[in-house]
């Protein structure tokens, strides 16, 4: 199902964070957990933020002092060590929250929604979620007009994030059950999540990096292999090759900022466009040089996901071509390779 609905008034600035907005939040129904056997030896709310990583710590400590968390069967305190398999029950409160998110009109291209979550292809050049500089005429912000609910959904929902310029599908929850749900298979890598990246340079069979990413020791804005990093797995095979330049399909089993674009830039393949991590064609023809010099953004577009659905638990997955701007790009590699070869 697609759905459209109008484009913003570009004439706003959305460079400036707005002022907050004060509203009621209405308490959610009760949020059923089981602790993981691998959180063994975690305080009750070290393990709930890792749960609930959209909820603050400070929330979920005083949910915890004011009797909303039941530890299988029992009340329970901040310091309680867990052990795993405990069955926990939180009954979230009445709030007054206060928000910088409003709902704005921008055009949506759904995919699939149901009750419980939202299949987003998101266009190269919408930002996902408000922040420094981009406060609004984001990904969010157009969540919240499509479904207002998603207002007392922390972060409207949303579980997991595209660059600005990385196109594809993104999965949003509509309900807090459902979010939390999408948040543990996340974090035992159960979603399947595979990207079309351009590659420079020629890569001629499949492999993986399995290295960390952590923030770059000087350009503080940047990510970088890095030992002090949290671990990465990212896995590639070849699609298609071109004259100077691969296309591949990268599989994800880590989630890390910029994962797929500092991988391939450490083992020598930039993803072609890439204005931060990018690097210069190779030995290739004038005319390909210049396709892939000129193409104005990182050419990563997430192609498939699939997940198991937090209501029916069936295995459901989703599948979006490349955009227009990628596609385009790919024809004419194709068209100007064969003419290289046959020269």
């Amino acid at each position: 199902m697609t759905n459209s609905v109008k484009n913003k008034d570009t004439s706003c600035d959305y460079s400036v964070k707005p002022p907050p907005l004060v509203r009621n939040e209405p308490a959610h129904s009760v949020i059923a957990l089981t602790i993981p056997a691998d959180y063994a030896g975690l305080r009750l709310d070290q393990a709930l933020a890792k749960l609930l990583p959209n909820w603050s710590r400070s929330r979920l400590q005083t949910w915890i002092a004011e009797n909303r968390v039941i530890l299988d069967g029992q009340i329970t305190t901040i310091k309680q060590k867990v052990w795993g398999n405990e069955l926990i029950q939180i009954s979230p409160q009445d709030t007054i929250v206060e928000s910088t998110h409003v709902a704005e009109d921008i055009n949506l291209n759904i995919i699939h929604e149901d009750d419980a979550i939202i299949i987003v292809n998101k266009p190269a050049g919408l930002v996902t979620h408000p922040g420094n500089g981009n406060w609004q005429g984001t990904l969010l912000n157009a969540l919240l007009h499509h479904a207002p609910q998603l207002e007392v959904v922390p972060r409207a929902g949303i579980v997991h994030r595209l660059d600005k310029d990385t196109s594809g599908l993104l999965v949003v929850a509509k309900t807090i059950e459902a979010q939390t749900n999408l948040v543990r298979q996340l974090q035992q890598h159960t979603v399947k999540r595979d990207y079309l990246a351009l590659v420079l340079g020629e890569v001629t069979q499949a492999g993986s990096v399995d290295a960390p990413i952590g923030r770059h020791p000087i350009h503080r804005t940047k990510m970088a292999v890095t030992t002090k990093g949290k671990s990465a797995r990212t896995h590639y095979q070849v699609i298609e090759n071109f004259t100077g330049c691969t296309l591949l399909q990268c599989s994800l089993e880590t989630g890390r900022t910029h994962q797929i674009r500092v991988h391939l830039s450490s083992i020598g393949h930039s993803l072609a466009g890439d204005p931060v991590y990018g690097g210069k064609p190779g030995k290739t023809g004038q005319i390909i040089r210049q396709l892939l010099v000129s193409f104005p953004r990182q050419a990563l577009h997430a192609q498939k996901l699939a997940l198991t659905h937090p209501q029916t638990e069936q295995i459901l997955g989703w599948e979006a071509d490349a955009p227009e701007d990628l596609n385009n790009l790919l024809q004419q590699l194709r068209q100007q390779s064969r003419l290289e070869i046959a020269e």
